[in-house]
């Protein structure tokens, strides 16, 4: 049995993180990956993918099944499968994973699979309410705390191991160095990004680039891509009156988003005193990045799979502050790992108040560190366990004559 995975995103994520460990924890397991790649996504060859992984840049979606060995063959699309794929064969297991919930969307882009693999519960309860053939069980993902290799900090900024000032925290015993970049990441795809894209970089590169500095009082942070399925600016509009009346609760912003995503965010923490809330841009070392946090806080919950960066988070020591609601509920034990707090849609963010006056009264905070039998559930060991009989129901199917 040939493996080929399928991830044809240009932009670097959290499923391109997850694409790295699935092929690493196969190749524990003896299978080798052949890795079908956007032409656009340049950040593949700073991932750390093992050396059995061969990796072909797809120039034309049309010759998918020219790309695909002789013999048996396991197709593992990151997202429902190209439509080129999905003719049924003898000898192909046509197979995804499901990074996103099909609640809200069209359940009908994972039809014609063979088995659909959901990256939590969240995910799986979506797929089998829609009678879609998904896997008994969530194929959680792994805590990624290492620099980020998928997009190198601007010219002029250099990076975390070149730094000529980098120091320690002695409080937190890492690196601290964290230098302000740029908050958009443009989609190329659209006009207005293509325009401002291109002017952007040379504005930026004549800006002051801080280093980050811890802030007296309590450090909220959001680590994240500034995409839609975050829903920020929807959670902000909420939480940003709440934030006002509290002066000593910072809030830190690290990551980039395309010029609508940040527009969008920055119109919901007008509320805000100016400084009050600050942008970092993406960083890639994320683990610096989370020790310098009191509390990681997530954005809504009904459009996110699972949340990698809640698990990132805890792996570091560094709680989460969630809504009450699933994934975040497979994701953060409340009180021992972070807070879960009522959906402030439903009391204007009122839950989240009470839950900060306690924080700033002394409240102790939770020891992420010390829940270690939460934390293995998303271990690297754990997740190439999960795979185990992955990889046998694939080599059965794709052995049937």
């Amino acid at each position: 049995m040939k493996l080929v995975q399928i991830n044809l995103q240009p932009h670097f994520g959290g499923g391109e993180v997850y694409t790295a460990f699935l092929c690493r924890a196969l190749a524990r397991l003896g299978v080798s990956t052949r890795l079908l790649t956007h032409p656009r996504a340049d950040f593949w060859g700073r991932v750390d993918l093992p050396d059995d992984t061969e990796r072909i840049v797809v120039a034309d979606g049309a010759a998918l099944p020219d790309l695909l060995p002789p013999g048996p063959v396991w197709l593992l699309a990151h997202g429902p499968l190209p439509a080129a794929l999905r003719q049924p064969h003898a000898r192909r297991y046509r197979t995804a994973i499901a990074h996103m919930p099909v609640q809200g969307r069209n359940p009908a882009a994972f039809a014609d699979h063979d088995c659909v693999y959901a990256v939590s519960n969240w995910v799986r309860d979506g797929l089998l309410a829609n009678g879609l053939p998904a896997w008994e069980a969530p194929l959680y993902g792994v805590a990624d705390v290492g620099p980020r290799r998928g997009r190198l900090p601007p010219k002029g900024i250099p990076r975390r191991a070149e730094h000529p000032d980098a120091q320690s925290d002695g409080k937190r015993g890492i690196d601290a160095t964290i230098n302000r970049t740029s908050r958009y990441d443009w989609d190329r795809r659209k006009g207005r990004d293509r325009l401002f894209g291109a002017a952007e970089p040379l504005i930026e590169s004549m800006r002051s680039h801080p280093r980050f500095a811890r802030r007296p009082g309590l450090t909220l942070g959001i680590v994240s891509r500034l995409t839609p399925i975050k829903q920020f600016p929807l959670l902000f509009s909420h939480l940003a009156p709440v934030l006002a009346k509290r002066p000593h609760v910072n809030l830190e912003i690290f990551g980039s988003g395309g010029y609508a995503s940040v527009r969008d965010l920055d119109r919901a923490l007008a509320a805000l005193a100016p400084g009050r809330a600050r942008f970092w841009g993406q960083q890639r070392n994320v683990g610096g990045i989370y020790r310098q946090l009191d509390y990681l806080l997530s954005g809504l919950p009904e459009k996110e799979a699972l949340g990698l960066n809640i698990i990132e988070a805890q792996a570091c020591g560094t709680p989460v502050i969630a809504v009450h609601a699933p994934p975040f509920t497979e994701t953060v034990s409340n009180g021992l790992t972070g807070f879960l707090y009522r959906d402030p849609r439903e009391d204007a963010g009122a839950d989240f108040g009470r839950l900060l006056d306690e924080l700033l009264e002394g409240r102790p905070r939770p020891k992420p560190e010390l829940a270690e039998g939460h934390l293995a559930r998303f271990s690297f060991a754990a997740f190439v366990e999960r795979l185990r009989p992955v990889v046998d129901d694939a080599r059965r199917q794709t052995s049937r004559e």
